[in-house]
């Protein structure tokens, strides 16, 4: 079956397209379903009036749905119009901890238990009748989660087979913390993404003077968990990739795990090189900005990091202080989790937008076309860093 093509069309959709973004993505949900309008009033096909393609050119796909609670904490979702046959795109951020809902005179902020219910109240108020049930859960739930040690239990796989039990057929996710997690569903589709052109592009679209290139630029990962992240963008880039890894105190432990006795660096040498710290998620971020302090000593360039969630559990006060003192020049973090009007405000800041991305994910699966093509993202970086060599940063697209 051929390509989709953006002026045109080669295959029928899998049935009408519905967007439900539940209040945890709602301003990206926005921006997705606006990219997903634009494409498709400005597409052409003669066979778009036929019933074939009934409800494919529409002012908004959004679907209403409502997940109100009852006094005693209880919840329940409301689908407010027909779903019959759509092909439907539920879209959440279970780390929104902005959300509130209220028990009696307590205010309780929703956790990622909350919004995970909240998605399955969602699909069981479709009840069986869409044509196909897609889950987006950019930061995947219970992802840190995902492997057993000991006596303990595994709610990432638990969570992906609930999803499968209930009828979805396809989750997507976004820089899973491990991607084999997927083994828990092996039959059914699971993606994990990574936004390895947004960071590439967000950071050429903000930053002037940087010089691509092996005796210039550098990779780093914070640790072994980070390593494939920094090898595949460094093999894309064709620069030298670096990585620290914790020397872990075995003889003792302290609040519930080994201490970290020290770090140690593999690498080349960083002398005056402009350094790309990347990692899946920034939870305090006191791993993320050590290394930097670690790397500065070591002589390093500018130091950008680059990190898929950021959650910011601490706050944003040591990143400020950290930022005064030199040791980072740049943080970049998507929109695929909630992102505070403070740190927007931020003048290190750098937000990555991902909902172009999301939309032609949407709308090639919705013609049950293959994705491949935007898994790979070769092409578009080595574009996009020749425009940028060749023109500088004032000549990108916006």
């Amino acid at each position: 079956m051929a390509k989709l093509t953006p002026d045109g069309i080669t295959a029928l959709p899998v049935g009408r397209l519905g967007l439900i973004p539940l209040e945890s993505s709602q301003a990206l949900g926005k921006r997705v379903d606006e990219w997903l309008v634009k494409w498709r009033i400005e597409r052409e096909h003669n066979a778009l009036d036929s019933f074939m393609f009934e409800g494919y050119q529409r002012n908004s796909f959004r679907i209403k749905v409502q997940n109100p609670r009852f006094g005693s904490g209880e919840g329940k979702a409301v689908v407010s119009e027909s779903v019959r046959g759509d092909d439907i795109y539920i879209l959440l951020d279970v780390c929104n901890y902005s959300l509130t809902y209220t028990i009696g005179k307590f205010t309780n902020l929703m956790s990622p238990d909350d919004h995970f219910q909240d998605l399955k109240r969602v699909i069981g108020a479709i009840g069986g009748k869409a044509r196909r049930i897609n889950v987006i859960m950019p930061y995947l739930y219970e992802s840190r989660q995902d492997i057993r040690n000991t006596r303990e239990s595994l709610d990432c796989a638990t969570a992906l087979q609930e999803l499968i039990d209930m009828g979805v057929e396809n989750i997507i996710t976004f820089d899973a913390h491990d991607s084999r997690v997927q083994n828990a569903t092996p039959l059914d589709g699971f993606e994990t993404v990574q936004p390895s052109y947004q960071f590439i592009k967000g950071l050429l679209n903000n930053v002037s003077g940087l010089h691509i290139d092996n005796n210039h630029f550098m990779i780093i990962s914070p640790d072994e968990g980070s390593m494939n992240r920094a090898i595949y963008l460094a093999n894309i880039l064709g620069v030298d990739m670096g990585m620290y890894y914790k020397r872990l105190d075995y003889s003792r432990y302290v609040g519930g795990r080994h201490p970290i006795a020290a770090y140690e660096f593999l690498g080349p040498s960083l002398s005056g090189k402009d350094l790309i710290l990347i990692d899946d998620m920034i939870s305090s971020g006191e791993t993320v900005l050590e290394i930097a302090s670690m790397l500065k000593q070591r002589s390093s360039g500018r130091i950008f990091i680059c990190s898929t969630f950021g959650i910011f559990t601490d706050g944003l006060r040591k990143f400020d202080d950290a930022y005064a003192k030199g040791i980072f020049d740049g943080l970049l973090t998507t929109n695929l989790v909630y992102q505070s009007p403070e740190l927007l405000a931020k003048p290190y800041y750098i937000s990555v937008d991902m909902s172009k991305y999301i939309a032609l994910i949407i709308d090639t699966l919705n013609h049950d076309l293959s994705i491949s093509h935007l898994l790979n993202p070769v092409e578009r970086i080595h574009r996009y860093v020749n425009m940028y060599q060749e023109n500088g940063f004032q000549a990108l697209e916006q």
